[in-house]
């Protein structure tokens, strides 16, 4: 088993990582910021070290500084978590050079994934269905328009590097193509540093499923069934839940060996997801994401496996500790992501200090956090505050209960996304499961049922009892940090 692990991450990443290795016994070594120097995780951690200032590109970045860091504390492996360097074929590629363990797949299979192109051209090889489009880089636009003419109105124009949305365009009619090829490329180039994209078939309002897989040094590959990430914005998810509620377990079984074939085409080591739209009974892939996920506390609530644990099991040499015989689901699982941004105004980031913070509990609520009272959100980063995860014992019990833990969420000094959540948790389309990825565009009451609701709730300080003082926090978040030394020795 691995003896330490440095956390090449921050915030409830960290925190959860740290866990799992306090659980196996596995030292934990934090790196992180300027800004992060109050952060839990950094109590939390056994060792932590202060790598830079708080631009991400001048600490959790800098590959040369987390490996020598990694080399400093005699770490033999390197967690990246999620976000940062997690895909990062480059510090993948280092960490295999230094004699440091990866916690994810290869160099080489991060670098066949990353590209979207390449991983297009790689799964078709893998007869796994493909969305239609170009299988290369676009270079000339009349073979562009040919092809979009081949495919069909309207296509969806995307960077071949990166993720996230970013970049993407939508084009409705062949006068719009060109003018979204030279912003897209112009995108790409100064966002990834590479200019390649390439155009798809844009399904309209399609829903995003994707699937667990785990893969061992043996060759053994095993799918932990699917999750339904459809509620997103700008490209980016808040909600997402396990099982979908569109997929049976004949569908499961079948979309389950398609990921699994995938994984096992590229010869995949490691915690993964393979990620498909689904629309109109049939799915298609989209890309790999070769990490842990954020959303993957769901699919450990439905399945009670510890897929960090996995990861941690696989990184020492060991074998699955499971076979897929063994999978079962039981029950339904979702996670809202509990957000420092203005649900009202775009959800515009609202970075600031915590002033009042009740996270809830009781019987199947989870939560992943790494903030406390006092804590002061920095702006350079995600600004998530935590994930609020509830399990039920079919799908109308989770949202009930996920209604009961929002109620009983209290965050205040920083505007947050919980009223969004309630509104959700309220709404007939997605109590019924009638889910896209246009959810949040289409459903026009979500605006109103959140001002209702944050109306309802402006007595919330009253109900909590008088603001929290200056002085409360600072004796809390001292409090906090004995703790922690304390328990570091």
């Amino acid at each position: 088993m691995l003896r330490k692990v440095l956390v090449a991450n921050r915030g409830e990443i960290a925190v959860r990582v740290m866990r799992a290795c306090r659980e196996l016994g596995i030292a934990s070594v934090a790196v992180y910021s300027e800004a992060d120097k109050g952060a839990l995780f950094v109590k939390y951690a056994d060792e932590a070290f202060l790598i830079g200032p708080a631009p991400a590109t001048q600490s959790y970045l800098n590959i040369a500084k987390v490996i020598e860091t990694a080399r400093q504390c005699g770490a033999d492996a390197i967690h990246p978590g999620y976000g940062f360097l997690a895909e990062n074929s480059r510090f993948a590629l280092a960490c295999e050079e230094g004699g440091i363990k990866f916690i994810g797949p290869s160099s080489r299979v991060l670098d066949l994934m990353g590209d979207k192109i390449t991983a297009r051209q790689e799964m078709i090889k893998a007869r796994v269905p493909v969305v239609p489009g170009t299988n290369e880089c676009v270079v000339e636009f009349e073979r562009t328009r040919e092809k979009a003419k081949e495919i069909g109105y309207p296509v969806i124009v995307k960077p071949s590097g990166g993720g996230g949305g970013i970049g993407m365009t939508i084009v409705e009619n062949e006068g719009e193509l060109f003018k979204a090829l030279e912003s897209c490329q112009a995108i790409a180039a100064t966002t990834f540093g590479l200019a390649d994209v390439y155009i798809e078939k844009y399904l309209s309002n399609p829903r995003h499923i994707e699937f667990q897989i785990l893969g061992d040094d043996s060759g053994n590959v095993v799918h932990l069934g699917e999750r339904e990430c459809s509620i997103q914005r700008r490209h980016q998810k808040l909600i997402e839940e396990a099982p979908s509620a569109a997929v049976n377990a004949r569908l499961r079984a079948e979309m389950g060996e398609v990921a699994k074939n995938a994984a096992k085409w590229v010869g995949y080591v490691g915690a993964g997801t393979v990620e498909f739209l689904f629309s109109e009974g049939k799915f298609y892939f989209l890309e790999v994401n070769a990490r842990v996920q954020v959303e993957h506390p769901v699919t450990e609530m439905v399945t009670g496996i510890d897929i960090v644990k996995e990861q941690l099991r696989i990184a020492s040499g060991l074998p699955l500790s499971f076979t897929q015989e063994q999978v079962t689901i039981i029950g339904s699982a979702i996670e809202c992501r509990i957000n420092a941004e203005d649900p009202f105004n775009d959800f515009v980031p609202t970075p600031g200090r915590i002033r009042t913070y009740f996270a809830p509990g009781g019987g199947g609520v989870r939560v992943d956090s790494g903030v406390y009272a006092g804590y002061e959100i920095p702006p350079f980063y995600d600004p998530m505050i935590a994930k609020l995860i509830v399990w039920g014992k079919d799908r109308n019990e989770a949202i009930a209960r996920m209604r009961r833990a929002l109620y009983e969420y209290v965050v205040t000094g920083t505007k947050n996304n919980i009223p969004f959540h309630k509104a959700v948790m309220e709404n007939p389309r997605f109590i019924e499961g009638d889910l896209g990825t246009h959810f949040i565009d289409t459903e026009t009451t979500l605006s109103d049922d959140m001002a209702r609701i944050a109306a309802e709730e402006k007595g919330l300080e009253e109900r909590l009892g008088r603001p929290v003082e200056e002085k409360v926090i600072a004796a809390i978040s001292a409090a906090v940090a004995q703790m922690y030394a304390a328990t570091r020795g």
